[in-house]
């Protein structure tokens, strides 16, 4: 019985969205945007030589077609890959958008998003975590970015003891507070009281985001947990289940389908998880699925607009996968893909509309060219002989 392995390079985009221009940052549209495409620009014009030099190494990708697809994208020909790239429906360029599409459930709504206002969130959100940290006030209540505001109101947030409330272009709630002053099990605590209410809203996500250090430097830790919205209908990973076979997660992927088809989740470091990965690739059974979720390209380098540090993520990740495929058994199916883009080298910091790879490995079909994110569901479903519920 074949195995599948669904492994997503978070905002690895291709370019060539035919929407981009509905989808900004600040006040420029996301038309034109390639995360992929401009990394490699950047590297050839010697503009991310930082630990790392030259053109972009990524030789695994290149094999697997994803030049090919990304010219195919932005309006290329036909390649002669059987991979292809993924066009979303959904009204988001975000981590649930793209993820729940992925796994066949476009979302049937508008999420809630908070103004770029100071404040940013209304007084009864305000009170409603105040009531249930049993603070005073919060500190933040603005959009930011999280390693920034954690700088910025780290040292008052040890002294006063309030938790520190942010959000971004994307639907979130964000609250990042000290593992050891605050407390991380408060922290979750905190986060778990609050999110159903801001579901209600149709905020997508409560992210917990503990740190630690002091006033001399702090540091985010890989507790993070985010609570998420409960898909709307079953997606992969239920269908699958409820074929009688397991479903491992690797990375956030529990926590964004809020464990609706998961039967084990293992987290860490994008390292860690490539460990976990490899770990089922040698040990996970017939018929099973294993979804996995490598953040580290988004939250380190594409908010952060790191060029050279995405291209060194993008090799190190091209190494590693290489090195994996070798390890398949017959009859597995590899599927590479994203959920959205980051240009890092656009204007702001906010994720970039763009269509996304569909890498494919032990896939024997038609070639896929351009295809929906929800293709990508039937096409592991198939794989595995399970039906959509």
């Amino acid at each position: 019985m074949s195995r599948a392995f669904l492994v997503v390079m978070d905002s690895i985009g291709i370019g060539g969205a035919p929407d981009a221009d509905a989808f900004f940052n600040g006040e420029v549209p996301d038309t034109g945007a390639n995360t992929l495409g401009h990394i490699i620009e950047a590297c050839e014009a010697g503009r991310a030589d930082d630990e790392r030099s030259g053109p972009l190494n990524i030789p695994t990708l290149t094999e697997l077609g994803v030049l090919e697809v990304m010219a195919l994208a932005n309006g290329g020909m036909a390649p002669t890959t059987l991979s292809g790239a993924a066009t979303e429906l959904s009204k988001g360029k975000d981590t649930p958008s793209g993820h729940w599409e992925l796994a066949g459930v476009p979302v049937p709504w508008d999420w809630h998003y908070f103004p770029n206002t100071d404040p940013a969130f209304p007084p009864d959100i305000v009170q409603a975590v105040c009531d249930a940290a049993g603070t005073d006030g919060i500190l933040g209540n603005c959009h930011a970015s999280g390693t920034q505001i954690i700088a910025r109101h780290g040292a008052e947030h040890i002294r006063s003891g309030w938790p520190i409330c942010y959000t971004s272009a994307d639907s979130v709630f964000q609250i990042a507070a000290h593992e050891e002053h605050f407390g991380l099990d408060r922290l979750l605590d905190l986060c778990a009281t609050i999110a159903p209410r801001l579901h209600q809203m149709r905020v997508g996500r409560v992210i917990a985001r503990p740190f630690v250090g002091d006033v001399g430097g702090f540091s985010r830790t890989t507790n993070r947990k985010d609570y998420a919205i409960t898909p709307p209908a079953p997606i992969l990973s239920n269908w699958v289940q409820d074929a009688g076979r397991r479903v491992y997660g690797v990375g956030k992927v529990g926590d964004i389908f809020s464990m609706q088809g998961f039967d084990e989740v293992r987290k860490g470091a994008d390292a860690a998880l490539m460990g976990h990965l490899g770990d089922l690739v040698d040990s996970a059974e017939d018929g099973s699925l294993t979804f996995a979720n490598f953040v580290e390209f988004d939250s380190l380098y594409g908010h952060r607009r790191d060029v050279a540090g995405y291209a060194r993520h993008l090799e190190w990740f091209d190494t590693q996968i290489g090195a994996l495929r070798a390890r398949l058994r017959p009859g597995d199916l590899l599927v590479i893909t994203a959920d959205h883009g980051n240009d890092p080298t656009w204007v702001g910091t906010d994720h970039t509309r763009e269509r996304v790879p569909v890498l494919v490995d032990g896939y024997d079909g038609p070639p896929l060219g351009l295809i929906g994110f929800v293709d990508v569901a039937d096409l592991v479903a198939r794989h595995l002989g399970v039906s959509p519920k």
